[in-house]
C-alpha cells in the first residue's frame, strides 16, 4: 500500500511566529518554522523549551485523591504495616513497581511486590492478586498501571480488609472503584493539568507528593527517573509537557548513573557505553523487559530493575535476553499463521478490520502480531488466542487517528473485559460470541472510519533543498528531544535527487545506501528495505525522498546523513 505524504500547511500567523523566532534567535527560516510547529511562540517559550526544568513539573496535589493516598501511605509506614506494591506485566507496570518498590524501601522494609500471571490471571487487577495480599498480611497494596475498572475487585478487597490506593492511567468506566485512593488524571473530576502521564508516571507524583509531604530530598525522587523514562517510551504516550520534561531528565539520569540492573540490560542490549537515546528505550530496552511478562513472568524483569547486586543483574539481564529471542520465535510464527488466515479468507480485501484467532497462539506475543498486520493490511486489527473455560482474550492495535477502544467498547456487551485507549487495547470475550464480535466490530468500524485513516500517512514537516540541511539545524533538532508521539522528530522531504557516485544496493540487496545529490548539494543516507530502487537511481532517474536527518559517526568523523523512511521514483 502505498504511503500518502502529507506536508504540513502554515497559516499566515504561523508563518509570521515562524519568521519572528528565526529574526530573533538568529536561526534559519526551517528552524522557525518548526519551533512555531510546536506551539512555540517567543523565544523566552523557545530557550524554556530547549532548557527544561524539573522545576516547572505540576504540584501532585493537585490530583484528585493524592492527599487521600498520602495520608494513607504516611499511616501505613508509620504504623509499620505491611504493603503490597502491584503492578501489570508490561513495560509500563514492572518500571511503576520498580520505582515505587525502590522508594519505598528506603522507608520501610516490610513490603513485598506483585505481578499478576499474564496467562492465571490477566491484565490488572486479580482476585488471586488480593487474596495474596491477604495471606501475606498486606494492609495496603499501591496498585500501578491498572485498577481504573477494578470496581468489583476493590470491592471484594474491601471486605477482607486490604486497602487500596490505585495510579492508573487507562480511561476510567462509568464507576470509579472505592479504593482509599484513586489517582487518574483523567477522571472526570480531576483537575490535574496534565493528563498524558504513564502509569509510571502517576504512581512518580505519589512518590513525589509524600516526599514533598515529608521534607524528602528531591534527589532521592528524581533518581528515580530513568524508570519513568522507560515507561514514556515504551507505552507510546505523547512525549509533551510533563512527560518530555521528564523523559528529558530520565534519560540524563540513565546516561549519567544507570542503576546496576539497568547497566546490566544496556549490556546485553549492546549499547553500554553510548548515549542511551529515547529511540533505545522503545526497540532495545523496552522489548526485552516486555519479554519477561510475555515468555515468563512480570516479576523477573522487577528482579532485575530493583536488585543492587551486580552478578545478580547479569544473570537476570541474559535470561531476559533469552525471554526476548523466545518472544521473537512466536511473534514471528503468530504473524504468519495470522497472515495465511487472512489469505484464506475470500472477503478480506473487502473489509475495514482484520479480527484472527487461533487457540495455539501464544497469549504474550498477540499484541506484537497485531501490530505487525496493521503494517500489512493499514486497518484496526485485533489477534485473540485461547483462555480458559472458554473465554479468549487478545489486543487490539489502531491506525492513524481511529479511536480502537471507542470502537470495542460499542460492543462491549459481548465482552467479559476490555481496557486501553486510544490506539491500543486488550479484551477477552467468550468464544461463542466472536463470530457476532467481527460482525459488530466491522459494522462500527466501517461507519466511522474515514477514508483519510485507511491510508499510511507521513506526517512531513516541510520539503527542503539539501542545503538547508546543516549542522545549525541539526544542533536545533537536537534540542527538541525526545521525541515521540506529539513530538515528533521533524521530517523532511527532498525532490528531484539522483545519483551522485556511490547509491548502491546493500545487505544482499535488502537495503539501499544512498549518496543523493539535487545538482548542488550531495549527502548520503541509508534506506532500509528499499534496495530495490539502486537500479532505478544507477540508471540516472530521480527520487523523491522523505527522511530524518541524523549524524552518522565512523572512524571518529561525523557527517550529517538522510534516515530515509519513504522514497517515490519518479
Amino acid at each position: 500500500m502505498e504511503t500518502v505524504w502529507k506536508i504540513r500547511e502554515w497559516t499566515a500567523e504561523e508563518q509570521a511566529t515562524a519568521e519572528q523566532l528565526a529574526a530573533d534567535l538568529d536561526i534559519s527560516l526551517l528552524a522557525g518554522r518548526i519551533l512555531a510547529g510546536r506551539g512555540i511562540r517567543t523565544a523566552v517559550e523557545a530557550r524554556a523549551y530547549i532548557h527544561p526544568t524539573l522545576d516547572s513539573l505540576h504540584d501532585p496535589f493537585l490530583m484528585r485523591d493524592m492527599t487521600a493516598a498520602v495520608n494513607r501511605l504516611e499511616q501505613a509506614l508509620d504504623r509499620h504495616e505491611r504493603i503490597m506494591v502491584y503492578g501489570d506485566y508490561d513495560v509500563d507496570g514492572t518500571t511503576a513497581v520498580a520505582l515505587m518498590y525502590s522508594f519505598l524501601r528506603t522507608q520501610t522494609d516490610n513490603l513485598i511486590y506483585y505481578i499478576p500471571d499474564r496467562y492465571r490471571e490477566g491484565y490488572g487487577i486479580s482476585t488471586v492478586g488480593i487474596d495474596t495480599a491477604k495471606r501475606e498480611g498486606c494492609t495496603l497494596v499501591i496498585a500501578l498501571d491498572c485498577g481504573i475498572k477494578a470496581v468489583d475487585k476493590i470491592a471484594y478487597a474491601n471486605t477482607l480488609g486490604v486497602d487500596f490506593i490505585i495510579c492508573d492511567h487507562h480511561t476510567p468506566g462509568e464507576e470509579i472503584p472505592k479504593a482509599v485512593a484513586v489517582l487518574n488524571m483523567k477522571r472526570s473530576d480531576c483537575p490535574y493539568p496534565y493528563k498524558e502521564l504513564s502509569g509510571c508516571g502517576v504512581g512518580f507524583k505519589l512518590v513525589q507528593a509524600y516526599a514533598q509531604r515529608k521534607g524528602i530530598d528531591k534527589q532521592e525522587v528524581y533518581r528515580l527517573l530513568p524508570l519513568l523514562a522507560m515507561s514514556i517510551a515504551s507505552d507510546i504516550v505523547p512525549v509533551t509537557g510533563e512527560n518530555r520534561v521528564l523523559a528529558f531528565y530520565g534519560l540524563r539520569a540513565l546516561n549519567a548513573y544507570p542503576s546496576v540492573g539497568l547497566k546490566a540490560i544496556m549490556q546485553v542490549a549492546g549499547i553500554e557505553g553510548k548515549p542511551v537515546t529515547i529511540s533505545d528505550l522503545v526497540y532495545k530496552i523496552g522489548p526485552r523487559i516486555n519479554a519477561a511478562g510475555r515468555i515468563k513472568s512480570g516479576a523477573e524483569a522487577v528482579r532485575l530493575l530493583i536488585t543492587e547486586d551486580e552478578d545478580e543483574a547479569k544473570q537476570f539481564a541474559l535470561d531476559i535476553n533469552t525471554y526476548n529471542q523466545d518472544r521473537r520465535d512466536y511473534d514471528s510464527q503468530t504473524t504468519d499463521e495470522a497472515l495465511e488466515q487472512l489469505h484464506a479468507d475470500p472477503h478480506n480485501e473487502e473489509k475495514h478490520t482484520t479480527v484472527v484467532y487461533s487457540p495455539e497462539w501464544h497469549k504474550g506475543v498477540v499484541g506484537i502480531a497485531a501490530s505487525r498486520l496493521t503494517e500489512t493490511y493499514y486497518r484496526p486489527t485485533i489477534v485473540l488466542t485461547a483462555g480458559e473455560n472458554g473465554i479468549i482474550s487478545g489486543s487490539a492495535r489502531s491506525v492513524s487517528d481511529f479511536d480502537i477502544y471507542t470502537a470495542i467498547d460499542s460492543c462491549r456487551d459481548l465482552l467479559t473485559n476490555f481496557g486501553g485507549h486510544k490506539f491500543a487495547a486488550g479484551l477477552s470475550m467468550r468464544l461463542s460470541d466472536l463470530e457476532e464480535f467481527k460482525r459488530r466490530f466491522e459494522a462500527y468500524v466501517a461507519a466511522h472510519i474515514t477514508p483519510g485513516q485507511q491510508v499510511p500517512t507521513l506526517e512531513v514537516e516541510a520539503e527542503v533543498e539539501l542545503s538547508d540541511m546543516n549542522w545549525k539545524l541539526y544542533k536545533i533538532l537536537q534540542c527538541l528531544e525526545p521525541f515521540g508521539p506529539d513530538n515528533e522528530r521533524p521530517l523532511f522531504l527532498c525532490r528531484g535527487l539522483i545519483n551522485n557516485r556511490n547509491t548502491r544496493a546493500v545487505s544482499d540487496g535488502k537495503h539501499l545506501h544512498l549518496d543523493l545529490t539535487d545538482r548542488i548539494v550531495a549527502m548520503d543516507g541509508i534506506a532500509f528495505g528499499e534496495g530495490d530502487k539502486a537500479q532505478h537511481l544507477q540508471n540516472g532517474k530521480s527520487v523523491d525522498v522523505c527522511f530524518y536527518l541524523e549524524e552518522n559517526s565512523f572512524r571518529g568523523r561525523s557527517t550529517l546523513q538522510m534516515n530515509a523512511q519513504d522514497i517515490k521514483v519518479d
